[in-house]
């Protein structure tokens, strides 16, 4: 027997707004992909829904990451600021999904944990957490895990600095890594450029001699 023949993103979104219902607030299909959206407070349910639903049976969660809209569109985006991708995979339908929520508040994002949904979730949401700072209720382990214990805020925010906020050096007399305020000097690096007019004339040149 071969492999399942994957449906169209057409059918897959058929196939999820049934099952979700009033639940889905949004789907879009673009290059062949299917995108939606649901609220905060159903985002649970709705992952569950997803995952057990005849013509969903999304099992595997494969990637969460979040996203920060701050910036978004040279500054003409007008909406919430922090928002929570993630990619579903049906094995045993061959299809996938790209699952949207958006955090309620901007100045504290909060969103529950799929944990109990998907266990592969658990270190993207720690990743999210780290360098975005959106909290995930209900996670058991939700700390750091690619920063520095001692790091202070979120790299991955838009209005996060290049050169972060503190920096971390060993000190010789206290025996021990201290933080302390960054030190580097915020600056504009120009590339400096050669420009030879004759340089094209005599690579020519050059390359005709060794004929």
């Amino acid at each position: 027997m071969g492999p399942l023949h994957p449906a169209s993103a057409e059918e897959i979104k058929n196939a999820v707004s049934s099952a979700l219902g009033d639940k889905l607030q949004r789907a879009v299909v673009d290059l062949g992909e299917l995108t939606i959206w649901v609220k905060p407070a159903d985002y649970v349910a709705s992952a569950m829904i997803l995952r057990d639903a005849p013509g969903c049976q999304f099992e595997q969660l494969l990637d969460l990451c979040g996203v920060d809209y701050s910036e978004y569109g040279s500054g003409q985006y007008d909406g919430l600021r922090y928002c929570v991708v993630s990619h579903l995979l049906s094995v045993s339908l061959n299809q996938r999904l790209r699952l949207k929520v958006f955090c309620a508040d901007d100045d504290f994002p909060v969103l529950p944990s799929l944990v109990d949904v998907w266990s592969s979730v658990n270190w993207f949401e720690r990743e999210a957490f780290d360098l975005f700072g959106i909290i995930f209720e209900g996670h058991d382990d939700l700390r750091r895990i690619l920063t520095d214990y001692g790091f202070i805020g979120h790299p991955f925010r838009k209005d996060f600095p290049t050169t972060g906020h503190v920096e971390m050096r060993y000190d010789p007399e206290q025996k021990r890594v201290i933080y302390q305020p960054v030190t580097i000097e915020p600056r504009e690096i120009t590339p400096r450029i050669i420009r030879e007019d004759s340089y094209a004339g005599q690579q020519g040149r050059a390359s005709a001699g060794k004929v």
